[in-house]
């Protein structure tokens, strides 16, 4: 998956974007019938991650299994999303249904822009029962109640030139990216380089604090984030590009010269694909996941198709068409099966031996935290 963003984001992300363009409408406009659809329509609203052309065929797929039209309006970044939804967008009935990741799912039930899911009529039991406790799991549910339907996951670790930057399996590691012989080769986003660098220096007992107390106790966030923008800053030359989306990703490595990176799996798989020479393997720290799922607008008024939506997404056949749509691994069993060889092949080698079990979640992150590493960010950056 993409779907990918910008630094004051987390995810604008995954797929192959083709364009430069930050938000992109796409429709597919076929006739829809719904019978019992009483005073909604035969279609659904979305807003969701632009730059995954593969988006139609999947939209088509459904609406041929259902009658149901999708409607979808892409942004790059998800600080895009909420604020389409602060202009009304999540509450006047414009959109149904939008896909943030989990751990700015707080972003939106602060906000009061969505209402609880209905299990009864999500298939939930399609849902792989690892998504549904534990890990980034835990952030879905408030108060008893599920404002997040899971979708795919995926990661961002380290990327690399095949031949002129080699890893090895449980050898690579997220410090390596700073190792002073990729200077002027590195690509990587502003605030998950800093996450990188935070997580690398904490395996080394090199912070004041844990990191992940980072993102619930603001004075530790600030004495950690201290220590690692030192770090960054004698980095930073380092660095010669930093990303903020699939394109730009890419076009590191493509274009620019970078032979090391942290970046998302779908951007690996997308230059694999071209046949560049590139790899992707977890660090021994553990690989950074995010986790995406639907959220139900507090102003959805196509309840029935946006529930058809979240049940085929919920089988196997629909959670393998999305997954597939965003180069991501889905979270409804069954899907894996249903994966082309070459989506089996990228899976199998980017998590080898026990990376799976090391997996990193990205936590919560509430809003003091993501202004926060913002600034920090901006600061390293602009250096």
């Amino acid at each position: 998956m993409t779907k990918r963003d910008n630094e004051a984001g987390l995810i604008s992300r995954r797929g192959l974007i083709k364009t430069g363009a930050a938000a992109a409408a796409l429709t597919v406009a076929c006739p829809a019938i719904i019978r019992g659809s009483l005073a909604s329509s035969g279609a659904l609203n979305f807003i969701g991650w632009a730059g995954y052309d593969e988006f139609p065929k999947v939209f088509a797929l459904f609406e041929k299994k259902t009658g149901i039209k999708v409607n979808f309006t892409g942004y790059g970044s998800q600080d895009e999303m909420v604020a389409q939804a602060k202009t009304g967008a999540a509450t006047n009935g414009s959109f149904d249904i939008c896909e943030p990741t989990s751990d700015r799912l707080l972003s939106w039930t602060d906000n009061d822009f969505v209402q609880p899911w209905d299990e009864k009529r999500m298939n939930i039991d399609g849902v792989d029962p690892a998504f549904l406790q534990g890990g980034a799991a835990n952030a879905l549910t408030i108060n008893g109640k599920r404002y997040g339907a899971t979708s795919v996951w995926g990661s961002e670790s380290l990327t690399y030139h095949a031949k002129d930057a080699p890893m090895v399996y449980g050898k690579a590691s997220l410090m390596d990216l700073f190792d002073d012989k990729y200077v002027g080769k590195l690509t990587l986003r502003g605030h998950s380089g800093l996450v990188a660098i935070g997580r690398g220096l904490d395996a080394q007992g090199k912070l004041p604090h844990k990191f992940e107390e980072s993102f619930t106790d603001e004075a530790k966030m600030t004495a950690n984030y201290d220590a690692i923008l030192k770090f960054a800053l004698s980095k930073r030359k380092n660095v010669a590009q930093f990303w903020s989306n699939e394109n730009e990703a890419q076009g590191a490595f493509r274009t620019n010269g970078c032979t090391v990176g942290m970046c998302w799996d779908t951007s690996a798989a997308a230059l694999m694909k071209e046949g560049f020479p590139v790899g992707y393997i977890a660090p021994v720290e553990g690989t950074v996941c995010w986790l995406q799922n639907f959220v139900l607008l507090k102003g959805a008024k196509n309840l029935e198709q946006v529930y058809a939506w979240i049940s085929w997404i919920n089988s196997p056949e629909g959670g393998a068409a999305w997954a597939a749509a965003y180069g991501a691994n889905s979270t409804s069993k069954g899907a894996v099966e249903l994966a082309d060889a070459n989506a089996k092949k990228f899976f199998q080698t980017a998590y080898p031996g026990d990376a799976l079990k090391k997996l990193w979640w990205w936590p919560a992150q509430p809003s003091w935290f993501i202004s926060k590493r913002t600034e920090y960010a901006k600061k390293f950056m602009s250096a």
